[in-house]
């Protein structure tokens, strides 16, 4: 989950070159190369800027964070509930092992300065319980620009740990954590770019009380971020078992989440699923 406010790790990659000398020793020509590399030098700096800006976001925000007390209702076995950051499915039990999905990495758009996010993630617990394993991607509104990544989190282990920075729209994304005992394996791929993907083995003691499938608005130390205007969050292939039992999203008990603001308007707004249980799509309808 994108913790109680989860927080990514910052790592910036700035390469510098020395023009001076090449400008000396070339005249002209080397001048025009050095005002290029000049010229690209703020990107990569935003690109730095906006990394840092996800130092310390949360995200899998815990479950007493989630449910907005009395939009709770029943609905043909389908419990509704509302929530200030998530929206998507979550099922409730017990003894959960593996929670897997696939999607499209949503593109977002960017306007103005103000700094808006939207995580795309599957995971065990967090729902109702403090811990959470989750993993997947994430896009950034910064500074009018768009960023992506991909990253896993084991709360309250650590914080998020930002993997890839390659990660862009389109790109057929699958993520998984599966559960052996008090040993998680955390994976996702990105069919497109395969410096975005890996895999890891983490230890907890945690609750297995829960499985999600969700699209959120992170968190921060001021609190929720504003959520970036995505296209369409559409998850297929969603799988997951138990100790004792294995199937689709709709296979257990599952709440179907809204995202509301503090006034109760929509921000995101999950569709139903699928005739086999395993898909739904998330619509964004507005930041905060």
């Amino acid at each position: 989950m994108l913790r109680r406010p989860s927080r990514l790790l910052a790592r910036a990659l700035i390469a510098s070159v020395p023009a001076l000398a090449l400008a000396v020793a070339f005249g002209p020509a080397a001048g025009a190369s050095s005002a290029k590399a000049a010229a690209a030098s703020p990107s990569a700096q935003a690109a730095a800027a906006a990394r840092t800006a996800i130092e310390h976001l949360a995200i899998g925000q815990h479950g007493a964070d989630h449910r907005v007390s009395g939009h709770a209702q029943t609905l043909k076995g389908l419990t509704q509930v509302q929530s200030g950051n998530w929206s998507g499915y979550a099922d409730t039990g017990s003894g959960f092992s593996k929670a897997t999905g696939s999607w499209s990495e949503p593109s977002v758009t960017c306007s103005g300065r103000t700094e808006s996010l939207a995580a795309f993630w599957v995971g065990i617990d967090g729902y109702s319980s403090d811990s959470v394993e989750q993993d997947g991607t994430l896009a950034e509104c910064y500074e009018g620009s768009a960023y992506y990544y991909t990253w896993w989190e084991m709360y309250p282990t650590n914080d998020i740990q930002v993997v890839g920075e390659t990660l862009r729209p389109g790109d057929a994304i699958s993520a998984s954590v599966v559960r052996s005992g008090t040993s998680y394996t955390l994976a996702v791929t990105d069919s497109s770019r395969s410096g975005d993907s890996f895999s890891t083995k983490q230890s907890c003691s945690c609750a297995n009380s829960s499985a999600e499938w969700i699209a959120e608005a992170p968190s921060g130390s001021s609190g929720v971020y504003p959520l970036a205007h995505f296209s369409t969050f559409s998850l297929s292939s969603a799988t997951v078992s138990t100790t004792s039992k294995s199937g689709t999203i709709s296979s257990f008990t599952d709440d179907e989440i809204t995202m509301v603001d503090s006034s109760g308007r929509v921000e995101a707004q999950p569709g139903a699923l699928n005739g086999s249980g395993n898909a739904f799509s998330v619509t964004w309808e507005r930041s905060t």
